[in-house]
């Protein structure tokens, strides 16, 4: 049993209605039902415009109300000003969805924006699912669907387009009937004032035509539902994407364009990496690494191989690979052997691998085998320039036949022209991507290999609480509400290092000393040397004020300081708030480098955490990555690695490797905080001092704000984390141990276990077949899960070490986001012993804790022992009338 999708009425209408339909070609209109016709749609068109009887021989109805029956879909092409009085007659003649290609909304101005707030006013209170305003529709190829007012039509495929321009769109088609490139949908969200990005992404994780999805944003409405949709649509397909506004000047462009939020396009670039897409910057990379999705490249790394027959293109690629990051592969013994065979004396010894400018074919074909046969290579860029021993259309057939048996993907760059021509037409032919000149090529395996090592980033699903030594959550709260109560959003360093005790960050401890004198006992306390540091919420940067005084070893160091400090920060900050001078020990690490850890709030995005060189060099370098929390050990480093100051952390000179798992455990502790304390805004560790020995905090400041309580205690981040504080212990009457807790991407194998041992009865009554084996992408579905968007407990027991999965429950948010469809499932030998009621029990009250008004279910009708299960759990029973075969279930969660 297939479940329709709830926007099937607006991608898969049977019959749709063109309002404003005219016979004049200049009218949006005019083409539209035109593309209608031409198209060949497999429903029912019906053309309304009150002025005309037919349009293009299709009989022509005065209102959406005197259409025969009841519509899937209208498009309407008319003046903005009729639009709200137009949704509301279709609301009234049962109209499920609407596109709206009219201009003259949001993006004219305020009396634009009020129009805007009108028709959508109108189409929620008539539950009326609307794409647009101002875009230009929408294609299916495969149904004959083209509700649009492009030139012209997509061919049937396999793409899934979504773009905020229409503009782009029809770029995109004119590129695409040449080049023989099909789409399974073509999607122009405009303003997307209703239908966004998340929901049209949904709709194309689900649909069997679509099996890659491209993407053109501008800017976002939604983050955690664009987020929560795009990891999932990149678990299951390729999704490659395209962001502009990337400087502030182009981002005005964009709010005047769409209206939707911009944010900073570093904290974007780290969000859809976190997603495991692919990002790419211009219509040229879009379409080539479509072509090379297409031929099934699939590059397992990012080291790369050049081989070329001329030194200077070779060099040429070589500084693009380095641009981009992209290393050169470090050649083994036993290729640098095979190339020595097979190759001149004089060849470059080295990758590049310059097989010298006469390469004949048997040069080519044997320096392709070794390397493709070699370790330390995922990939190989082969190169030619026509040269008068060269033969490109032979190279071309060797280099074909090597890389049908290789396992690792082929790029190829024949510079030239006339004598190559032959040579590309070849390779096109068999599905190798090839190129004029180096750099694109260098590009696409560079955004290839992107995608392979995002999607690693993708299936990483942080706890929210370590397990060992969880911080003091209720201490930092309290702490930031005092502040808050107080009416102050700026904590001083005192109380912001105490947040960062809460959560076990080793910190610098400091005391506040208000007179010179009460400065020289707690120095003395202490203990000598100290360092001593203006306290005031009004002085950020102590330093640039004079503020500071380091590596005070006398009480008279001390004393003098105290009068300096005050004294200085008085002449150049007259109207600052000085609460007394701030002591600490002076932290000596002869190893130590300083970094800096740092946590902002994204406009679109919410909370990112920042990381890079710290101290007084911070604004100079700028030396900083960011990732979107939370955390776990293998995105820590991730993060890490991706600033130019993790050279420096290595051995470096005379100085030992800093403890890394120190590092890793503070940028843990941030994320962390980050998760659990939505007040946060700001915070800046610098520097954290990290040597061989470990880290800590020596300098900290955190500005919070006040939030509004929410169901979700992580309503404030854009990737829900994982949810380790529902896990649960239940304990059988014989002394088993079961744990349940929330799946997880781990889970994978003990899902497909878990599946394979059930019964072909249990298996057809939670899958509605007896398939023996979970398939791979259904595996990926069940255990790579959103957070927000579900929920699934599975229920484990541990034995000699080995923990096994014995039962498993779900629950998926329906798109109203008051009601929850769920299943459950419990292996055949641990029946009849009251898992299924306990797990449905914790499944209960997750849904109920989330806000979530209905839980719905759909039961097979002979399926007895569920439905009486069900009954009991006080579901209500139901008959579908549409299936005879089925029951409906519905409990109310909020009584």
């Amino acid at each position: 049993m297939k479940e329709k999708h709830y926007l099937t009425p607006l991608f898969e209408p049977k019959s749709v209605g063109v309002i404003g339909a005219s016979e004049r070609e200049t009218a949006i209109g005019g083409v539209l039902i035109r593309n209608m016709l031409d198209a060949g749609f497999k429903g029912k068109i019906f053309a309304i415009n009150p002025k005309h009887d037919k349009v293009h021989g299709v009989k022509c109805y005065k209102s959406v109300e005197d259409v025969p029956q009841r519509l899937d879909l209208v498009v309407i092409a008319t003046a903005a000003q009729k639009v709200p009085a137009i949704i509301d007659s279709c609301g009234r003649a049962g109209v499920k969805a609407a596109i709206v290609l009219s201009a003259g909304f949001s993006e004219t101005g305020p009396r634009g924006a009020a129009l805007e707030r009108s028709v959508m006013d109108t189409a929620r209170r008539h539950k009326i699912r609307l794409l647009g305003p101002n875009c230009l529709g929408i294609m299916r190829p495969d149904l004959g669907l083209n509700a649009t007012f492009a030139h012209g039509r997509a061919l049937p495929g396999s793409i899934g387009l979504i773009s905020q321009s229409g503009a782009l769109c029809t770029a995109i088609l004119d590129w695409a009937r040449p080049n023989n490139v099909g789409f399974s949908a073509v999607v122009s969200l405009g303003s997307s004032r209703d239908v966004d990005f998340g929901e049209a992404l949904e709709f194309m994780i689900s649909d069997p035509r679509t099996e890659s999805i491209f993407l053109y944003v501008e800017g976002l409405r939604d983050a955690r539902r664009f987020m929560s949709a795009l990891r999932g649509a990149a678990r299951v397909k390729p999704v490659l994407l395209i962001k502009v506004g990337r400087h502030p000047e182009a981002s005005k462009a964009v709010l005047s364009h769409t209206g939707a939020q911009v944010g900073d396009d570093a904290v974007f670039d780290a969000a859809i990496r976190r997603a495991g897409v692919i990002r790419l910057y211009s219509l040229g990379q879009l379409f080539a690494a479509a072509n090379a999705l297409f031929s099934h490249f699939r590059p397992r790394g990012n080291r790369l191989a050049i081989i070329t027959n001329g030194g200077g293109p070779g060099v040429m690629a070589a500084d693009r690979a380095l641009d981009l990051g992209i290393p050169l592969s470090q050649l083994s013994d036993a290729t640098m052997a095979k190339l020595n065979a097979c190759l001149p004396a004089t060849w470059s010894h080295g990758n590049p691998i310059d097989i010298l400018g006469d390469a004949d074919v048997d040069r080519y074909r044997g320096a392709i085998k070794a390397v493709l046969e070699g370790p330390n290579v995922d990939g190989v860029l082969v190169m030619l320039t026509p040269q008068a021993m060269t033969r490109p259309t032979d190279v071309a057939k060797a280099l074909i036949e090597e890389e049908r048996s290789a396992d690792k993907p082929v790029v190829t760059c024949f510079m030239g022209e006339e004598q190559v021509g032959e040579a590309r037409k070849l390779f096109e032919a068999a599905g190798i991507p090839t190129f004029r000149t180096p750099e694109p090529a260098v590009e696409l395996f560079s955004h290839i290999s992107a995608y392979y090592r995002n999607q690693k980033l993708l299936a990483q699903t942080p706890a929210s609480l370590s397990q060992n030594n969880p911080p003091s959550i209720e201490s930092a709260r309290l702490v930031i509400e005092t502040a808050l109560n107080e009416r102050r959003k700026v904590l001083n360093e005192m109380e912001s290092k105490a947040i960062l005790a809460a959560f076990r960050i080793p910190i610098a401890q400091t005391v506040v000393a208000r007179s010179a004198t009460e400065a020289m006992v707690l120095a003395e306390e202490i203990g000598l040397p100290v360092v001593m540091k203006i306290d005031s919420l009004d002085i950020t940067h102590k330093s640039d004020v004079g503020g500071v005084r380091l590596n005070l070893t006398s009480l008279a160091a001390v004393r003098t300081a105290y009068q300096e400090i005050l004294e200085g920060v008085r002449r150049t900050h007259p109207n600052a708030s000085i609460n007394g001078i701030a002591i600490e020990p002076m932290v000596i690490k002869r190893n130590g480098r300083e970094l800096m850890v740092g946590v902002r709030r994204d406009p679109v995005f919410g909370p990112i955490i920042t990381f890079g060189e710290g101290g007084t060099r911070v604004e100079v370098q700028k030396d900083r990555a960011i990732a979107l929390p939370p955390l776990n050990s293998y995105l820590a480093r991730d993060l890490i690695r991706s600033t130019r100051v993790s050279s420096y952390l290595d051995e470096f000179r005379n100085m030992p490797p800093i403890n890394m798992e120190a590092l890793e455990m503070v940028l843990l502790r941030v994320s962390e905080m980050v998760c659990e304390l939505p007040w946060l805004k700001e915070l800046d560790i610098n520097p954290l001092i990290v040597d061989e020995n470990g880290a800590v905090a020596v300098d900290a400041r955190i500005v919070a704000d006040n939030v509004s309580p929410t169901a979700d205690r992580y309503d404030h981040m854009a990737i829900h984390p994982y949810p380790q504080h529902l896990t649960t212990h239940w304990t059988l009457p014989d002394g088993t141990d079961v744990t349940i807790r929330a799946i997880k991407p781990e889970d994978a194998d003990l899902e497909v276990n878990f599946v394979r041992k059930l019964s072909a009865e249990t298996k057809y009554f939670r899958f509605m077949n007896t398939m023996r084996e979970l398939p791979p992408a259904m595996v990926v579905r069940l255990t790579q899960i959103d957070y927000d968007r579900e929920m699934a407990f599975v229920a484990t027991v541990t034995e000699d070490d080995q923990e096994t999965e014995i039962g498993v429950c779900r629950y998926a948010v329906n798109p109203d986001g008051e009601s929850c469809e769920f299943a459950v499932v419990v292996a055949d030998d641990w029946q009849h012993r009251g898992l299924a009621r306990r797990l449905m029990g914790v499944l209960i009250e997750t849904a109920r804790n989330r806000g979530l008004v209905y839980m719905n279910g759909v039961f097979l009708a002979n399926n007895d022992r569920m439905l009486r299960f069900v009954q009991s759990l006080g579901f209500v029973l139901s008959s579908d009338p549409d299936d005879s075969t089925v029951k409906l279930g519905v409990l109310s969660l909020q009584d």
